[in-house]
């Protein structure tokens, strides 16, 4: 359980977050604010309570023992990279190169930027990688956790399910995946485009823990994260998001999926986050 004040720090860190998105992909005209706003709670408890980070990346001795993440949502990175940059990963003033030609921080992940795995984007791969990374920790007796965050919209890939029976067939205890569930993806509603209901069965009928939260509860999210490195079997925690969490006008609506604010959106955007 978190005290009061560690619930409240991950707060203001998340809110940091928040504006740090809104100013990457205004200042690149270009990004993916929905989902990254309704990942970016679940991130900022991962990054800063839950996961064994070496922000020194490939310098560092412990290096082998951190755990890993995979951003399966690849087109999220704003969020990503901005938790990277409040961890040490690499200066906060680089997260104004977002999406610059040349930069560290492309539009989605790639590993010449510290922190990142591997390259993803390529929506429905994500997990598949992730549990080839904990099978391969396994093979080497090594005790890392794999964490995974996956879209919902992209769970309508047939590779996603795969990854789910894999995981199961292999008894990989040391993955747990995080499923993004802001029922909202580019074309519109999740449940219009494909049904993904009754999702939570789906995934227990995979032979994989379920856990239900709230994702933008810092608690819940926190409790999630530490009953599934514990659960002895895989688990998949079902987060059910806001898209655009934190900002009125962006809040539920599919439009701001890939859409970059224009000065007056942005302004009043930043204006709701003081």
């Amino acid at each position: 359980m978190l005290s009061n004040a560690e619930i409240t720090k991950l707060e203001n860190l998340s809110k940091e977050n928040r504006k740090n998105i809104l100013k990457m992909v205004y200042n690149a005209q270009s990004g993916h604010i929905g989902g990254a706003l309704s990942s970016i709670d679940i991130l900022t408890v991962l990054y800063n309570k839950v996961m064994n980070i070496c922000p020194e990346w490939s310098e560092s001795k412990d290096f082998d023992k951190r755990d890993r993440f995979v951003l399966s949502k690849g087109h999220a990175s704003a969020a990503l990279y901005s938790v990277l940059a409040q961890n040490g990963y690499f200066p906060s003033e680089e997260l104004m190169t977002f999406r610059i030609l040349g930069s560290r921080l492309q539009g989605h992940p790639v590993p010449f930027c510290p922190g990142i795995e591997v390259a993803t984007g390529s929506l429905g791969q994500g997990l598949s990688i992730a549990c080839g990374i904990a099978a391969a920790l396994k093979l080497d007796k090594n005790s890392a956790k794999v964490f995974c965050l996956l879209g919902d919209g992209e769970l309508q890939e047939g590779s996603v399910w795969e990854a789910f029976m894999h995981g199961a067939h292999l008894k990989l205890d040391n993955i747990i995946a995080i499923i993004d569930r802001n029922r909202l993806q580019i074309d519109g509603c999740t449940e219009n485009v494909k049904s993904l209901d009754p999702l939570p069965d789906k995934l227990k009928a995979f032979n994989w823990d379920v856990i239900e939260i709230d994702g933008h509860d810092i608690e819940q999210i926190y409790t999630a994260f530490e009953t599934a490195k514990n659960a002895g079997k895989p688990v998949v925690i079902l987060a059910d998001t806001i898209k655009g969490k934190g900002v009125s006008f962006m809040e539920n609506n599919a439009g701001w999926h890939g859409k970059a604010p224009n000065k007056e959106d942005f302004e009043r955007a930043m204006a709701e986050l003081e």
